[in-house]
């Protein structure tokens, strides 16, 4: 018998499609068995029971009953599978221990199991818990714990190896984050470089704006960079940043925690932190460090005032000294990756409080009433609102035809470039028309229109509010449900809570123009007129 460690546990069958997959269970099972035999005259009144644990070929675990009320023999397997449980299977002789209500047992089991999965959504859990993205801070240092030498130069610390794990790590994120000192001093490019797909943000916090006029960053063809900066700071750099198309976003006061806030507001997911010890510090000060990935390379460079990978954090005693959790090694080429958690997976167990209870804490709030709705993410209580909602059109396409888009934004990107009689063009508006999500097709869009402006069609300035509104009257005619959930927000303010895009949404602080919540208010009371007409 054998129980998967997946998500979903299965007593496989005796019976393989397979016979080499059936040969090699059954000698699992059959080891199993003789592991079981070890409790022979120890475990009465149960039965003689073994546990062996496998991947693939190789047995990573095993356990036996030795004696009453000792450990299960399945808990014992995953103790010493350890972290090789992830991906294995385990094969028993007799089913799960379930002795009078003790779960121990197949807990054991599962709960291995049921870690794999919830590790797999952890960003989504600590963004939900902490209000900030998942953020996992990486550096490569030596044997002496030196992440450069003493000049400063750094490459390369890790291996060839490492450095490739270091880019699917980039894949995974949303958005990377370096300092100003690691702008000047290695003028990084903080791209994937995996063969395309996606391609993270590249964030700069910076508090003086001290920057190099020339800067791989500044080259946002691929991928947009973001500029955080005190508030005030160099002006006329500024200005500079802005006509190459890199964002600049100014704070009252350049912290981890609020660029961790305004990435949230954006809809970041996880943060990949690339920076030095003088910035890490804070960062894991201010609590927005979730995970570390240090890679530890077989080299010693010594050096007194060589940089190390965290900066003061003020301890003074060993014993302030921060643990990681869960934490795992392995080993890369020449290299050692160790990974753990500096917070615990959060517990995420809803407590919502009842109506009376929300109304004793503030009288004035009258329960479900809202005079302003914000929307965002498809995600959100109102995300359908959104452009990038997977709700397809069917529109004129100027020959006296119809033509299918798979989202409001693929059609808004498209019609930035339709009419211009240009093959490049026309094939612009092909590849955004079949793009496989609105992230995608508004990435082509907006890098064709920085790339080749010449290309976008010359009436879009004035245009392209029109081409909004009438794709959101398609949206929300053809969906009776989006309809009627437009209908249901009469007497609210719709704003589109995009803390960037200044147009059409309403920015980081009420300062944006949120053309598309007037759009579908304007909408709104028009589908209200003509039920009013009707009736």
């Amino acid at each position: 018998m054998s129980l998967s460690l997946g998500a979903t546990f299965s007593i496989m069958a005796c019976v393989s499609k397979h016979q080499q997959q059936h040969s090699l269970e059954a000698s699992h099972i059959r080891r199993a068995a003789e592991v079981a035999d070890k409790s022979a005259g120890f475990s009465a009144p149960h039965p003689n029971f073994g546990c062996v644990i496998a991947r693939g070929g190789n047995v990573v675990g095993e356990g036996f009953l030795y004696a009453q009320g000792t450990k299960p023999a399945e808990a014992q397997a995953v103790e010493a599978a350890g972290e090789l449980c992830k991906g294995a299977t385990a094969f028993l002789n007799l089913e799960p221990g379930d002795c009078h209500g003790d779960h121990t047992a197949l807990s054991a089991l599962i709960k291995e199991a049921l870690k794999s999965c919830i590790l797999v959504n952890a960003p989504l859990l600590y963004r939900a818990a902490s209000r900030v993205p998942f953020s996992v801070l990486k550096y490569a240092m030596t044997l002496d714990g030196k992440i450069a030498c003493s000049s400063g130069h750094a490459s390369w610390i890790s291996s060839k190896l490492s450095r490739h794990r270091v880019f699917d790590l980039r894949g995974r994120s949303d958005a990377i984050i370096v300092g100003g000192n690691t702008v000047r001093r290695d003028d990084p490019r903080l791209t994937a470089r995996h063969g395309g797909g996606h391609c993270p943000v590249r964030i700069v916090m910076s508090q003086s704006l001290n920057l190099p006029e020339v800067a791989n960053l500044w080259d946002v063809s691929d991928v947009c960079t973001i500029v955080t900066t005190q508030r005030g700071a160099r002006k006329n750099f500024q200005k500079f940043l802005a006509s190459k198309d890199v964002e600049v976003v100014e704070f009252d006061i350049l912290n981890p925690r609020d660029v961790m806030e305004y990435c949230y507001d954006r809809g970041y997911l996880s943060i990949l932190w690339e920076c030095g010890g003088s910035l890490a510090a804070p960062a894991i000060a201010s609590g927005v460090i979730h995970k570390v990935f240090a890679f530890v390379a077989p080299k010693i460079i010594g050096g007194e005032k060589a940089p190390s990978p965290v900066g003061e954090l003020g301890m003074i005693e060993m014993s302030q000294a921060l643990d990681l959790i869960d934490v795992s090694f392995e080993q890369i080429g020449p290299d050692m990756l160790i990974s753990g958690y500096l917070q615990p997976i959060p517990d995420l167990s809803p407590v919502i409080p009842s109506v009376n209870e929300t109304s004793a804490i503030d009288p004035t709030i009258a329960p479900y009433e809202a005079r302003t709705i914000f929307f965002y993410k498809t995600w959100d209580p109102y995300g359908a609102f959104s452009n990038f909602s997977p709700h397809p059109l069917c529109m004129p396409d100027g020959d006296g035809g119809y033509a299918k888009w798979p989202s409001v934004e693929h059609y808004y990107q498209a019609h930035k470039f339709v009419g211009v009689h240009d093959p490049m063009a026309r094939d612009c508006v092909e590849q955004i028309k079949s793009a496989k999500c609105p992230e995608e097709a508004a990435r082509i869009g907006r890098s064709m229109q920085r790339k080749h402006p010449e290309l976008v069609r010359p009436d879009w300035h004035t245009s392209k509010i029109d081409v909004m509104y009438g794709a959101l009257k398609c949206k929300f005619s053809v969906y009776p449900h989006l309809n009627s959930m437009l209908l249901s927000t009469v007497g609210s303010v719709l704003v589109e809570a995009s803390p960037h895009d200044l147009f059409w949404g309403g920015g980081r602080e009420g300062e944006g123009l949120n053309y598309l919540g007037r759009l579908l208010m304007q909408l709104r009371s028009e589908f209200l007129g003509k039920t009013s007409t009707e009736e």
